[in-house]
């Protein structure tokens, strides 16, 4: 799986820094979303399969923000690997670590970064060669002080990660800062209900001071 997740995909990744995580229950509101998010300086969206929608908000923002770094989340089945792919997604994650559905994105050649919370779901991430993983959920979980001693045994397997769940504006400069972070999930950036109530002006602001944090 780590060849699939190109060198100029984790630079970008990287570089993002903070990536929009989005739930989306209208169509009609995919392309102020990119808009809003771009303006303030985010450069990587994750596109959640949570509503009847997703599909087609990922493949809208897919197809008119070639700048826009567009992810699939809550991927937790074979079937819906091959319906992002086909929809646009540069690549995907998941909240957790299912056998089948890594694998259906290692043949379907789609970068894929498992959901784990313990050492047993990293170990088995491991088995597919998963070197990028997403922590899920990261602050009911210990936040980063778990973080750290949960991947220290594995530390020099060069492990990365995208922690998801309970972070703020607040608290992911503290990830951030540390080498094992690759960017983390920002849901803050753009809730449901922001996006509901066409909020783009606050989310736009939201996206920009979390880019211009140090």
């Amino acid at each position: 799986m780590k060849h699939l997740f190109t060198p100029e995909m984790r630079a970008q990744l990287a570089a993002s820094r903070v990536i929009a995580t989005v739930t989306v229950e209208n169509v009609e509101d995919a392309k102020p979303l990119a808009e809003a998010l771009l303006a303030g300086g985010i450069r990587a969206v994750e596109v959640t399969m949570r509503t009847p929608v997703a599909l087609r908000v990922l493949q809208v923002i897919a197809e008119n923000y070639s700048e826009m770094l567009v992810m699939a989340g809550t991927v937790i089945t074979p079937t819906q690997v091959r319906q992002v792919q086909d929809a646009g997604a540069s690549c995907a994650v998941a909240p957790g670590m299912n056998a089948r559905v890594v694998q259906a994105a290692v043949d379907a050649r789609l970068p894929f970064a498992p959901g784990i919370a313990t050492p047993s779901e990293i170990e088995q991430a491991l088995e597919f060669d998963c070197d990028i993983l997403k922590l899920f959920p990261a602050e009911p979980m210990g936040g980063l002080k778990y973080l750290k001693s949960m991947q220290a045994p594995y530390a020099h397997l060069g492990l990365q990660f995208i922690p998801l769940g309970g972070l703020t504006a607040e608290n992911a400069e503290d990830y951030l800062q540390e080498d094992i972070i690759l960017a983390v999930g920002g849901s803050w950036i753009a809730s449901a209900s922001a996006i509901l109530s066409g909020d783009w002006a606050g989310i736009t602001h939201r996206a920009a001071t979390a880019m211009q944090q140090p």
